[in-house]
This record gives structure tokens, sequence and C-alpha cells, in this order.
């Protein structure tokens, strides 16, 4: 009990005593015993106790590890990280949004702080000749066939449901979406009254809980789907398949969070778990996800209809692709979403190591659908930790013709990447429940910065545009981004990546590894392979 980890009770006890004789000779306050007598308690209750090793060794003392374990990230991120560690945004990316949001100037003094010799450092090829653009507001038409084609704006905001968000960061980005004129997808979560709150164009995303148009057992329900689809806000619908943050994993919102609106919203009893399973029941092949697309089409009233998918086996979307030959049913579009995506909440070995990053996964669809003839026809959607007018541009280059930004938008709202979103107490009131923690979410403020921050970074696009030569953002290609892959050694990203030319996969030609192996393995009556052709093939 005399060993130095004990010197705090100790110390506390001596002092206890000592205040005491002070106080019973009148040169102190009885009130001045308290502290150190709390902190003799606290130290015989560490002593005693068998839950933390720590402290039962480390009495009191073993508090500070716990504190400084607690204000780790607080530290790290505001007095030890570098401005340019992506952890997962860094300190310039994150500032970057919050001037572009204030409209507030954002250029940058005295050079670059990226190093420009180190592997991976990637740059958009200029020209000597540059464009003069008009305005920035690019867009993209998404069913152009059907009864009611969307033109979308090409940088939008990413699913994030209400409940994963609170009611004044939906509010305030479908302020700025109605502002702006870009689209608000709403997330697995179904739409809310906040959505409505301000009429921005809604993305309609129907995961596999159906929630907002689902049965008591969990199933779709078509009237329900209808009635919804059928408001004017609502542009297009989005099946989820997958996300990036957790491919291939359900979830669990508990009872105790399930409040009235979250209930109304999503259509679920109050005070019960909802859960979103990982899979859905209303198709269980290529062909019927197809089949469930046309569905929803139709009941939309020819509203255009797609899905978003992280891409995990190959094979699977082949399946897809191979469906769509033999039924003629198409989706107006695609949305990749890259690993690098984020979430309030998953799994660490989710979060880390499943799922195919975005380049990966977007360079996969692209080539698919010119393989096969039909890139012309389907539009691709991609999502994944995009921040800056680059971030669109390297996107679209590869294949994309617009982007989703989730964490770039959160930034645009008030969120300072505190990593809270999972406890409910999101300092900023960005990612809580807590009726107070919201309260602080002044919703015409963030609104408006919600627009800024779209504005600003296409007009960054269009410069970057013009500094390429290029007439629009739907020009750019592979070849005019540029990357290091070693200290004395840069590859333009056409001779990096693999593409495919049109109708190569219709023909046999595979090219590489990948199609040669996969393709004709895949089925689009089963998710499954085809084990013959794989063990022909080797």
């Amino acid at each position: 009990m005399f060993s130095r980890r004990y010197l705090a009770i100790w110390a506390a006890v001596l002092l206890t005593a000592a205040c005491i004789a002070a106080a019973a000779l009148h040169h102190l306050s009885w009130l001045y015993a308290i502290v150190p007598a709390l902190v003799v308690v606290l130290g015989f209750y560490d002593i005693n106790q068998d839950r933390h090793a720590i402290l039962r060794n480390y009495p009191v003392w073993g508090h500070l590890r716990f504190f400084f374990e607690f204000v780790r990230p607080e530290i790290r991120q505001y007095f030890v990280e570098d401005d340019t560690d992506e952890k997962p945004f860094s300190l310039a990316q994150r500032s970057l949004v919050y001037q572009r949001a204030k409209n507030a100037v954002d250029s940058r003094p005295y050079g670059t702080e990226r190093d420009v010799k180190a592997v991976g450092h990637e740059w958009i090829s200029h020209s000597l000749a540059p464009t003069k653009l008009g305005g920035c507001d690019f867009r993209v038409l998404v069913g152009a066939d059907r009864a009611q084609p969307y033109s979308m704006s090409i940088f939008n905001v990413s699913a994030m449901s209400f409940g994963a968000l609170s009611a004044n960061a939906i509010r305030a980005l479908n302020m700025g979406a109605k502002k702006g004129g870009f689209a608000h997808d709403t997330g697995e979560g179904s739409m809310s009254k906040y959505h409505r709150e301000h009429g921005g164009d809604i993305i309609w995303e129907i995961a596999s809980g159906y929630f907002g148009c689902r049965n008591d057992d969990g199933t779709f329900n078509a009237e329900k789907f209808r009635r919804q689809a059928s408001e004017p806000q609502v542009k297009m619908i989005e099946v989820k398949l997958s996300q990036g943050a957790k491919p291939g994993h359900g979830g669990v919102l508990l009872a105790a969070k399930v409040t009235p609106e979250i209930a109304e919203t999503r259509g679920i009893p109050v005070g019960q778990d909802c859960v979103s399973p990982a899979r859905h029941s209303e198709f269980s092949t290529p062909r019927g996800l197809l089949e469930f697309v046309e569905r929803l089409r139709k009941l939309s009233g020819g509203k255009p209809t797609g899905f978003k998918l992280c891409i995990g086996h190959p094979w699977e979307f082949f399946g897809i692709a191979k469906a769509m030959l033999e039924t003629g049913i198409l989706p107006d579009f695609i949305v990749v979403d890259g690993a690098e995506g984020g979430t309030g909440a998953a799994p660490l070995e989710f979060t880390d190591h499943v799922g195919t990053p975005l380049q990966e996964g977007l360079l996969l669809v692209h080539n698919t659908l010119v393989g096969i003839g039909l890139r012309e026809k389907i539009r691709i959607g991609a999502s994944g930790k995009i921040i800056t007018a680059f971030d669109i541009a390297k996107t679209l280059a590869v294949g994309a013709d617009w982007v989703n930004s989730a964490r770039g938008f959160m930034f645009a709202v008030g969120c300072i990447q505190a990593q809270k979103c999972h406890s409910d107490r999101c300092p900023t009131g960005v990612a809580t429940q807590d009726p107070v923690r919201q309260r602080a979410l002044n919703v015409p403020d963030k609104g408006e910065r919600v627009f800024n921050f779209h504005h600003n970074t296409l007009l960054a696009l269009k410069e970057l545009i013009q500094a390429a030569g290029l007439a629009s953002p739907g020009d750019l290609r592979a070849h005019h981004i540029v990357r290091r892959v070693s200290s004395y050694e840069v590859r333009l990203m056409s001779d990096l990546l693999k593409y495919l030319s049109p109708g190569d996969l219709l023909e046999g030609r595979y090219r590489y590894r990948l199609y040669e192996r996969w393709w004709p393995a895949a089925r689009s009556d089963s998710f499954a392979p085809e084990a013959e052709t794989i063990a022909a093939r080797g």
C-alpha cells in the first residue's frame, strides 16, 4: 500500500487530515476538506472494484488515462495531425468546405503543402488554349425516354437518412438543394416531413427495409410506394443494394431510438427494434432486380429509376448486365458507392476491409456497360469521399456522369468531424436526435451554406474545365488526369486504367483476365456463378 502507485491516495489522506486540522483550529472552512476526502473515497473504490485492472493497480491516476483516451481524437485533430493528413478528411479539406460554405476566400498563399513528388500525387493536365464557359450549372439528363425525365446537377447530396441526421440538418440540406437546384437523396430511412418542408428535389432511396412503403411484416407495399412516389418533389427512385461503408451488412435501430417521428417516416411501430435486412425480399436474382426496377418505374409514373451498389463479386454485376441484355429492361441509372464511403456506425472490419473502392468499382461498371453496348443508355452516378472540384473532375474522367457527396455537405451544415455520429452526442447538432443539441443548428443559415458550397465548388470545377481546354465536364476523360507512380515517373490515368471498347463483351473480346474469367461464368438467373465455367477456366 506504500507503493508509488498509491501516492495519490496518501497525498489526499494527508491533505484531508491537514484541512480537518486547520478547520478545527478555525484557520479554514470545513468545505476545504471535501475535495481531498472525495479523492480518498475514489481511490479506495478503485482498489476494491474488479472491472478495470488499471484503476485497481493505479487508483486515481488511472482515471487520467481514460480522460486522455477520451479527448485523444480532439488532441490529434487540433494539435498533432498535419493539415493534409486525410483521416478520414484532412484539415485542408474541411477548411475548404467551410470557406466555400461561408463565401469566404478559399485561395492558398505561398504554394502547395502537398508533396508533388510523392507516389500517388495526381493533377489535371492544363491546355495552352483554355476555353471560356458561361455558367457553372452543369447538368445531366437522366431517363430521357421516360415519361418524367430529370435534368439533374452533376453535384448532389448523397444518401443520408433522417435518424442518422437530425431534423434540422435534413431541413438545411433540402433548403440548400431547393435554392441551388440540385438533388437531395433521402437515404434508406425514407422521406420525412423535413425532406418535404422546403421543396427541394428528392431522390427516394428504397432499401431492403422498404421504409415508407412497407407492410407490417416488412415486405414491400406497392400502394404506399405509389402514393409517395407520385409526389412532384420526388424526381428519381433509387433501389439500394448495398452501401460502401458496410456492404452486405444489415442494421438495427434499437427500440429506444425509434421516436414517433422516425416511426412515422419509416412506417414502423414506435418503441420496437427497426431491422434493415442485409438483402431484399422482393427479388433474389439479377432478373428479379430488373423486374423490380421496372415495377417501381411504372408505379412512380415513369420517373427515372435505377439502383445503387458497392461493387463486390464481379460476376454478380456481370449477371445484372446479362439480365439487361436478355430482358431488355434497363435501369435509367446506376450509382456506384465506393468502399471509402461513410456512415454513422459500421463494424471496423466492414469499414476497412469490405467493398471495392470507388475508382475500381466505377471502372468495372463503366467498362461493363461499354462492353455490352449500353453505356449511352444508362447514366452512372458515383459517391465516395468527394469534396473538391478536382475530386469531381477525376471521378467524371474515370467514367461517371455525376457525383454525390455526403460528408462534404455535412461539413457545409456544420459538422466538425468529431466522429460522435454513433453516440447521439454530435456537438454541432448534425448527427443527433437530441432536441437540445440539434437546436444549435440554425436552418436558414446552414441552408444558405449548403447552397454556397455547391455553387462555389461547381464554380471551381468550371475553372478546372476551362484550364483543361474543354467545353464541358462531360468531355473529361482518363487521359486528362496524371498520376505519379514513382519519384521519377508519371503516367496518364488512361495508361494505368484498363478500358474496354464498345461491344467487346458481346463479341468475346475480353482483353483482361477479370472479364475473361468471370463474364462467361455470370448468370442472369442467379447471383452465383456457373461452377462448371469457373472450373473449366481455372
